[in-house]
């Protein structure tokens, strides 16, 4: 177990209070005792409190944090030149081109953006101009977002905003939590997908975008039924809606056994959104796209973005993409992924607080709930505080807060998942026992 020593706990709680000063007390942080980082490398981070964390939950730094070739990277092109995107530059060309080499066609152009929610803003503007109509689908506990057009569809977090007259949200069947056949499972959620269209057609709004994430990791990694995301991508398609796959949390290998989230489902977005993986922390998004929507959109809009993939982003998103090649980390996350799956397994086998293990190659999760068989939020908070406390950092999501949030990154490999294992076995034997 890892204990702060008083004068880093005390650093640390004046720091907390010069940030409340100045970023106001509504800032969230991890943990009932806020963590103050100070350095990183690899899949370890190193606290003020001297204490060496493994890092199970970051996928900002997807090649690793302070990769050595993502950090040469952006140094060698800062220190040559930095500059406005509406300038030429061969670096931010060779980027585009090696990143469209990753999708299939007819993914074949970009716009970067500067972040996620940038990205998504984005593809929504885009799927408005080309339908001429303002309706979107989004499941009923997600997060895509901080822009104010985002804001009015986010249903899995606390917002201000009402959800727009122009959202629908739906519910994402779930086969680990309905005992029902798949198939009728399956059939009530694309009733239910219709259902939504016919309200949004009759309400005037049509439908522009149907936008998800792929594996669904807001709202808890469910596992859904064969053909939902396909049947629902067909009736949005259908009522003359774009797809757009929201790829920050699913992408870039992170599933194991496909480069993209949505490859898991057999089909094609018309727009892809990219995010915070791209620059291994440094801030670059994207929006993939077709060339005929890259055309119907930019002849009628004037659009540039200042910073958006300059070529120190561009030089950053360049050395992520050599290092997953060079180190085969996809392969490595279907690997490791396979077998924490098979550990967690039977952890959950002898701790009966865990009713299932989701989520697929390095992104996965323990789902808890207390002996009446109801969601134990309680729970699973207490275990992702004492996995600090053992030196281990995770998070949790879902809809009852109450699964973990397992999200490593990349350079995840054996020996660091038998560290998480075993201290999070500990951990579970301890809580249960108390």
């Amino acid at each position: 177990m890892t204990t702060a020593t008083t004068s880093a706990t005390s650093t640390t709680k004046a720091l907390m209070a010069r940030r409340s000063a100045t970023l106001g007390p509504h800032s969230p942080t991890f943990y009932a005792e806020p963590l103050q980082l100070v350095s990183g490398e690899g899949v370890w981070l190193r606290g003020a409190d001297g204490v060496e964390y493994l890092d199970a939950y970051n996928n900002v730094p997807h090649v690793g944090h302070c990769n050595p070739v993502v950090v040469e990277a952006i140094a060698a092109q800062a220190a040559r030149l930095n500059i406005h995107t509406r300038y030429v530059h061969e670096t931010v060309v060779e980027y585009a081109e090696a990143l469209l080499g990753t999708f299939a066609p007819p993914l074949d152009k970009v716009f970067f953006t500067n972040s996620g929610s940038e990205a998504n803003e984005l593809a929504l503007r885009m799927a408005r101009q080309h339908t001429g109509s303002t309706g979107v689908l989004v499941s009923d506990f997600s997060y895509h977002g901080n822009t104010t057009s985002l804001a009015v569809l986010t249903t899995g977090l606390t917002v201000r905003e009402r959800l727009g007259s122009h959202v629908r949200a739906l519910r994402i069947p779930d086969l680990a939590a309905d005992p029902r056949p798949e198939e009728t499972v399956l059939a009530i959620a694309l009733n239910e997908a219709r259902a939504a269209i016919a309200s949004l057609v009759a309400s005037g709004h049509g439908v522009s975008a149907l936008l998800f994430d792929p594996l669904f990791s807001t709202e808890g990694l469910p596992c859904v039924p064969a053909g939902y995301v396909e049947g629902v991508a067909g009736l949005v398609r259908s009522a003359g809606g774009l797809v757009i796959a929201d790829e920050v949390q699913s992408g870039f290998g992170r599933t194991g056994t496909r480069l993209w989230g949505h490859e898991l489902f057999g089909i094609t977005p018309e727009l892809v959104t990219l995010g915070k993986p791209m620059g291994n922390g440094h801030p670059l998004g994207a929006v993939v796209t077709t060339s005929g929507l890259l055309e119907e959109f930019g002849s009628a809009n004037l659009y540039f973005n200042t910073f958006a993939g300059n070529p120190v982003s561009a030089a950053a998103g360049a050395a992520v993409l050599r290092e997953m090649a060079d180190r085969e980390l996809r392969a490595g996350a279907l690997e490791v992924g396979d077998r924490a799956r098979a550990l967690l397994e039977k952890l959950a086998a002898a701790h009966p607080s865990v009713t299932t293990v989701r989520g697929t190659g390095l992104f996965f999760g323990l789902e808890f709930a207390d002996a009446g068989g109801h969601p134990d939020a309680g729970l699973t908070g207490r275990v992702v505080e004492d996995l600090r406390r053992r030196g281990v950092l995770i998070s949790r999501v879902g809809r009852h807060d109450n699964v973990l949030k397992i999200r490593p990154p990349l350079v995840f490999g054996h020996d660091h998942l038998t560290v998480l294992v075993d201290r999070l076995a500990a951990s579970l034997d301890a809580l249960e026992a108390a």
